[in-house]
């Protein structure tokens, strides 16, 4: 699964960030690593909640991965009309069936890092919905009329189970992949696929500055 060495005694909590899909696994750990906390990686979970749900928790249930920060990321069907693949999406709630409602931590530190990370680059916030399928057609406009901006089938089940095995602050972001007027069939085979795959290589350097804005001592 791809875990690194745990953190020096003292130093922050370590940095975990979750995908489904091998070529996710393979943009994220491709990008640059300047300004990583001292212990984070990137684990693929596999595709769908349930294989989410049993590898989040097997990885928090090891040292050093116990007090982790969680970041679920990769790729996600866009549902808002004039989206395109490329957009980022930062959300504020994750939905999803038996997983609930679950607030995000620090959406608006993590848009501004990203706005920094990957300028020009459109950057969506909202609420993060989850499926146990690939959402098609008018399923999209049922999930666009509930106030969801994008739909994943992970997001939601990796943050509550992140949360379940203890407080911790956690995030989604997603690359959209597809959109209502740019719906793909398969990732990394056409252009949509292609954009989405760099942006999302971008995207460690604003998880590390959230990360270490989270951690600052308060005043």
């Amino acid at each position: 699964m791809g875990e690194e060495p745990g953190p020096p005694a003292g130093s922050s909590a370590p940095l975990l960030i979750a995908c489904a899909l091998g070529i996710e696994q393979l943009a994220l750990r491709s990008g640059e690593r300047a300004g990583a906390p001292d212990a984070f990686t990137v684990v693929r979970t596999g595709m769908g909640p349930a294989h989410a749900r049993r590898t989040v928790a097997r990885v928090l249930g090891r040292e050093p991965w116990r007090d982790a920060v969680v970041v679920a990321a990769g790729f996600c069907a866009g549902l808002a009309p004039g989206m395109h693949p490329g957009d980022l999406i930062v959300a504020d709630e994750t939905r999803g069936g038996p997983d609930g409602v679950t607030p995000c931590t620090g959406t608006e530190l993590l848009v501004k890092a990203l706005v920094r990370a990957l300028p020009g680059r459109t950057v969506h916030t909202g609420p993060l919905a989850g499926s146990d399928h690939v959402v098609r057609g008018h399923e999209r406009a049922e999930l666009r009329a509930t106030g969801a901006i994008a739909v994943d089938m992970e997001s939601a089940a990796t943050l509550r189970t992140a949360l379940a095995a203890g407080p911790r602050p956690v995030a989604a972001v997603r690359v959209v992949v597809d959109a209502p007027e740019h719906e793909l069939v398969r990732i990394g085979t056409v252009r949509g696929g292609i954009s989405a795959f760099r942006v999302l290589r971008a995207v460690l350097p604003a998880f590390f500055e959230w990360h270490r804005s989270l951690l600052l001592p308060r005043r």
